[in-house]
């Protein structure tokens, strides 16, 4: 299977976000992806206003995305925003939510794990998600999961568990020093824990565009990459924004899990 990983860099603008969406998902589809993959927060960006936008899984925005997929014939991931389901009566909070379009399939996953650090309190804002998703594209598992979750194993084996051969994190992830080692250091973890392969997409970094980033909103380090069940980067992209393809050899996760089962050899205390 042949997948794209499309760093972008989103903004505020629902419809200029769209359009990125439809640029990269062309694009996509003209390199002989069968999945492209954008980051979370595709819909708009972080440090600018959620709940006014926020719109249920039938909205127009998610409409529009499944038409772009139909219209190019890819399955779609992409990161967006649905209204929280908490009974507060205030009504103050969304989800962080990842869409799964096209091809047959038609899935979403909530975040389940809020980015509470670095300065950050994302559960301000948004409600946490509790249940882990995978979905099935040409015969290929994919386990779903968004940013924050990278750091917490037990989502990524529980994803194997239900049969993932692939894990997917899409991520918009707050700069700083470190941060984007981190980030992959965090990939290649997590692909070893699993032994799966693991498709890291993030926004890219606006300061490769020349723009400053004000405020502690995590706008994206870029350095999306591509990591072997054995935790090799087999590939990556810098900070600016571009479009990465890979092909995928799910005969590599079989191979992993003979010579390195992790996932048969562990106890769960």
């Amino acid at each position: 299977m042949r997948i794209a990983l499309a760093q972008i860099i989103t903004g505020r603008d629902l419809a200029a976000n769209l359009a990125l969406v439809e640029d990269y998902a062309g694009q996509a589809k003209a390199g002989g992806a069968d999945l492209v993959v954008f980051p979370e927060a595709t819909m708009r960006a972080f440090g600018n206003s959620l709940l006014d936008i926020a719109e249920p899984l039938d909205g127009p925005w998610a409409t529009r995305l499944r038409a772009i997929a139909a219209e190019h014939d890819i399955a779609l991931i992409a990161g967006m925003f649905t209204p929280g389901t908490a009974d507060d009566g205030a009504g103050s909070k969304v989800r962080n939510t990842l869409l799964v379009t096209g091809r047959g399939v038609d899935t979403s996953y909530d975040k389940i794990h809020l980015f509470d650090a670095f300065g950050f309190a994302e559960s301000d804002t948004v409600e946490a998600g509790s249940d882990p998703v995978t979905f099935q594209l040409d015969g290929v598992t994919f386990g779903l999961a968004t940013c924050y979750d990278v750091r917490f194993p037990a989502l990524f084996t529980e994803n194997a568990d239900r049969g993932a051969d692939v894990n997917i994190v899409c991520a918009s992830w707050g700069s700083g020093p470190g941060k984007a080692e981190q980030w992959k250091l965090l990939a290649r973890a997590r692909a070893l824990d699993s032994t799966t392969l693991v498709l890291a997409c993030g926004q890219g970094d606006p300061a490769s565009q020349g723009a400053e980033v004000k405020g502690s909103a995590p706008t994206g380090v870029g350095h999306s990459v591509v990591v072997s069940p054995f935790g090799d980067i087999l590939e990556e992209l810098d900070g600016a924004p571009g479009l990465l393809f890979a092909e995928l050899d799910i005969a590599v996760v079989k191979e992993a899990r003979t010579k390195l089962p992790v996932l048969a050899n562990r106890h769960k205390f």
